[in-house]
């Protein structure tokens, strides 16, 4: 076996005028495309390097990118399935086709620093897969770990993993909110997949010494947002009324901009690798209050009507909506104090102002690409 090397090469960076040092790790065994294993020492280069953010014409990826470099400055690549109208042509945007345990990542891995992993398999509420686990599996699971052991072998310092909350659950009781500490408990194909993407990568990470950071967001909202969140905006633009006035739950939301400011935090804070992170807006709302407010952000009238819960859930059966029923009546709460104590993150965006920004894109027609996580609620859950 060898040694783990502890020595310290430095040499100059590209323009010859900046002086950077890369720690050479632990040494690995990464398989490459082809699927031969080569033994290999991963080289950690600094931080403040380029970062490759996946799913980049997405809801949350094209968000990513575009703050990334704009707003924090950073050098940032894009990896898209595809070549659409929303990724362009643009020539920090990589085309890696179809996520799978082939998928070669190797241009888009090179001289990257940090990893931000968005794409995946997104959640439906009518999956119409024969094996919706065995779908999430490829594309959630198999895929996220081929990506991270390639970026082992390409030096990749740190890989952010964007979970997701149903690794913790569904739903919580209005009075006990999830943390970041509780026993994972997925309750569907999605929520499975994503856990067992987690324990894939944190196994890597100790082996390797890739610095592995998860989040876990609730329901993203923001502009561009698509699904149920864009459906229920509808809704009030068109002043239906609602019979969700009666209800008495209680959910957390996560902006996108939040999210985003976590995101980029992560990229460098010493105490980020390791660990798992939930996050939310650090304002909780029952169904009918954010319909309240969604309303007064699109300058339109809510119309809540007052219909008992059992009525609506047994309507809801009728119907086949069970799931849209639960995500609309029951709680589903995060505790986001680890977060704060660990990075001393706290969210910058309130609900009422990111609520204004989401109204506006809405009312101008703005609306995500396809690489986006899953939709649920909202952009993602």
């Amino acid at each position: 076996m060898q040694k783990r090397l502890k020595s310290i090469v430095s040499y100059w960076a590209l323009t010859g005028r900046e002086r950077v040092t890369w720690k050479q790790s632990k040494p690995c065994s990464v398989p490459t495309v082809d699927g031969i294993h080569k033994r290999c020492i991963r080289v950690n280069r600094p931080e403040g390097g380029p970062v490759l953010v996946t799913g980049a014409s997405g809801f949350i990826g094209s968000a990513l990118m575009k703050s990334l470099r704009v707003r924090f400055s950073r050098e940032v690549r894009g990896a898209v399935r595809t070549q659409t109208r929303h990724a362009g042509a643009s020539s920090d945007l990589v085309v890696v086709g179809e996520l799978g345990s082939h998928t070669d990542w190797r241009i888009a891995l090179d001289g990257i620093n940090a990893v931000v992993h968005t794409a995946a398999r997104v959640h439906m509420m009518h999956d119409r897969a024969s094996n919706p686990l065995e779908e999430f599996r490829r594309t959630n699971v198999v895929s996220t770990l081929n990506l991270a052991k390639q970026a082992v072998a390409a030096g990749v310092r740190r890989f952010i993993f964007l979970s997701s909350i149903k690794v913790n659950g569904t739903s919580t009781p209005i009075d006990r909110p999830f943390s970041a500490t509780d026993r994972p408990m997925p309750e569907d194909a999605y929520g499975v997949s994503k856990y067992e993407a987690e324990v894939g990568l944190r196994a890597l990470g100790r082996e390797t010494g890739l610095e592995v950071v998860i989040i876990r967001p609730v329901l993203v909202y923001g502009p561009r947002v698509k699904a149920n969140f864009r459906s229920m905006m509808s809704w009030i633009e068109k002043g239906l009324p609602l019979p969700l006035g009666s209800i008495e739950n209680s959910r957390s939301l996560v902006a996108l901009d939040n999210l985003i400011d976590l995101l980029h935090l992560c990229l460098h804070h010493p105490a980020a690798p390791d660990n798992v992170f939930l996050v939310s807006d650090g304002e909780d709302l029952s169904t009918p209050e954010l319909l309240r407010r969604t309303a007064a952000a699109l300058g339109r009238p809510h119309r809540l009507v007052q219909v008992p819960e059992s009525v609506l859930r047994w309507s809801a059966r009728l119907l086949g909506r069970e799931e849209l029923a639960e995500r609309l009546l029951s709680s589903l709460r995060v505790d986001i104090e680890e977060t704060r104590v660990l990075l001393g993150w706290n969210p910058p965006v309130t609900v009422d102002e990111a609520l204004k920004d989401t109204a506006r894109s809405f009312l101008d027609g703005d609306v995500a690409g396809r690489d986006n996580l899953e939709t649920g609620m909202g952009g993602t859950v």
